[in-house]
């Protein structure tokens, strides 16, 4: 893994500029937005979460806010922290913060899963119009994954695993512990 910010200490996680926990959601995205718009312009920017998971689209949006403000100013270090548990959407979250700037907490796991789905398709009326109904699910389907491959990618940048592995273990909920995604070159450091 190619280092070119410097590496950080436990002091340096001292005082979260953002602290998130809990379900992915509106409200949280809601608080991410408050404390992110109070963030410091320059410096350091610690951006902590622990959660079990929630909607990937909220993860997305927090992502991109993170994408946007780091081209935004460039003067600000944002830096990923996961403490405890960083699953699913939580993962995706760090998937948008360059391998140097994710640290986790001793003891912390990470979950990588599949997007999931549950629906119902109901069939009724002209054959044609069903067909239609079941191109439509078809392609909502192809898309998510096309989505989720997106957010794999960013995850495994620069580190060991490789997309074949992370697409064998996803579908059966892949949990690494905070040594073993350090030494797989998902973070940068354990704290």
């Amino acid at each position: 893994m190619l280092m070119t910010a410097p590496m950080l200490g436990p002091r340096d996680f001292e005082y979260p500029s953002i602290m998130l926990s809990g379900v992915v959601d509106h409200g949280m995205y809601l608080h991410f937005k408050n404390c992110l718009a109070n963030a410091p312009q320059q410096g350091l920017v610690v951006v902590e979460i622990s959660t079990l998971g929630g909607d990937p689209e909220i993860a997305r949006l927090m992502g991109e806010d993170i994408r946007f403000h780091s081209d935004l100013y460039p003067e600000r270090r944002l830096v990923f922290l996961g403490r405890t548990a960083v699953y699913s959407a939580g993962a995706t979250f760090m998937s948008f913060f360059a391998t140097e700037n994710r640290y986790v907490t001793r003891g912390t796991r990470l979950m990588i899963h599949e997007r999931l789905i549950t629906k119902n398709i109901q069939l009724a009326g002209p054959l044609s119009t069903c067909i239609a109904t079941l191109k439509a699910t078809l392609n909502e389907i192809q898309s998510s994954i096309a989505i989720q491959n997106e957010g794999f990618q960013n995850l495994i940048l620069g580190s060991e695993i490789t997309m074949d592995e992370l697409l064998e273990k996803a579908p059966e909920n892949w949990y690494l512990e905070a040594n073993e995604a350090q030494a797989r070159g998902l973070i940068a450091a354990v704290l």
